[in-house]
């Protein structure tokens, strides 16, 4: 592991002003310390965040507040998380392990890094690590990465599940750094790949994640479903988060529907949701719905069935939620 200095910051301006370039955020580093041990990140300097005063679950008017510190395991386990956000209860759970989650902060679980194979491996090349060295995965080993948005550039996914609930619950994220203070929404907090893909976030360098921000529950049943290779500690195959709200005519009054395991980013279905809304609640609507979606996607020879995955996950989620 390269040598780095390490300073512990005192409160989010001290961390902000201790940031120099080839400098990393150091939080829970359930992520960050692996790619470290791997050679995947290799910052100069670390300032660690993990004790800055950025807890707490708190209500804010209709909706919640996250601070950025909060351990993954308390954000599930919160009652007001449970009762007024169980799509994203679920989505935390459904993450990691239950070690790694007394670790991991929201934040964090946030800016993680994909999983994919080339990247992980410094013996390959890879245009998240090297910009410009080429993306191995499009031509080899790509069975798990993405089918949507993705580029000539990369094919990575993302691969949080929290941030997939997140987007369909279109939160905030409220971020300090040396412009100034700002908010990003979710979807927004994430980039495409497109010719940056070594460029996972909007955030500028010594920006900080200081807290989430929930907007009122949004109407209808929720739930979060993810498709994987073995019943834990694995990554998502596919995953949604849906929220759907039915009137009392049978008619779609709203929905929200989030992939994971398909994408760059937590991909926000809006095809599906702009095709479902004021439609009759049934399977034929949200068949529509779910290829509407999915015909965008550009699969490569070994992905391919994340296609129709995706589309039976999105109805069959749809079906459950529907009254």
């Amino acid at each position: 592991m390269k040598a780095f200095e390490y300073a512990r910051a005192a409160d989010p301006a001290d961390a902000v002003a201790r940031f120099r370039p080839g400098a990393m955020y150091l939080g829970g580093g359930t992520n960050l310390v692996d790619l470290m041990r791997l050679g995947v990140a290799e910052p100069g300097a670390l300032v660690d965040v993990s004790r800055l005063p950025l807890g707490g679950v708190e209500p804010d008017g209709d909706g919640l507040r996250i601070g950025a510190a909060v351990r993954n395991s308390e954000l599930a386990a919160h009652p007001l998380v449970r009762e007024r956000y169980p799509v994203l209860a679920r989505a935390v759970l459904a993450g990691a392990s239950g070690q790694v989650r007394n670790m991991a902060t929201v934040a964090g679980n946030l800016l993680q890094r994909t999983r994919c194979p080339y990247f992980q491996d410094v013996s390959k090349p890879c245009n998240k690590r090297q910009p410009g060295s080429g993306c191995p995965a499009i031509g080899g080993d790509h069975a798990n990465l993405a089918v949507l948005g993705h580029s000539r550039a990369c094919v990575a996914t993302h691969p949080s599940d929290m941030a997939v609930a997140l987007a369909a619950l279109d939160a905030r994220v409220h971020i300090t750094g040396p412009g100034g203070d700002r908010v990003l929404a979710m979807p927004g907090l994430h980039r495409l790949p497109g010719d940056e893909p070594h460029r996972d976030t909007r955030l500028e360098p010594g920006e900080l994640i200081t807290a989430v921000a929930l907007p009122a529950p949004p109407p209808g049943a929720s739930h979060y479903r993810k498709v994987r290779e073995r019943a834990s500690f694995a990554f998502a195959l596919v995953s949604i988060a849906a929220v759907l709200d039915v009137g009392a005519d049978g008619t779609v009054a709203d929905c929200r529907i989030a992939l994971g395991g398909v994408a760059h980013v937590p991909w926000r279905a809006f095809h599906a949701e702009q095709a479902l809304r004021g439609s009759r609640a049934g399977e034929d609507a949200f068949v529509r719905a779910a290829e509407a979606e999915m015909a965008e996607a550009v699969p490569l020879p070994r992905n391919a069935y994340k296609v129709p995955l995706a589309r039976n996950l999105i109805v069959r989620t749809l079906l459950e939620l529907a009254p």
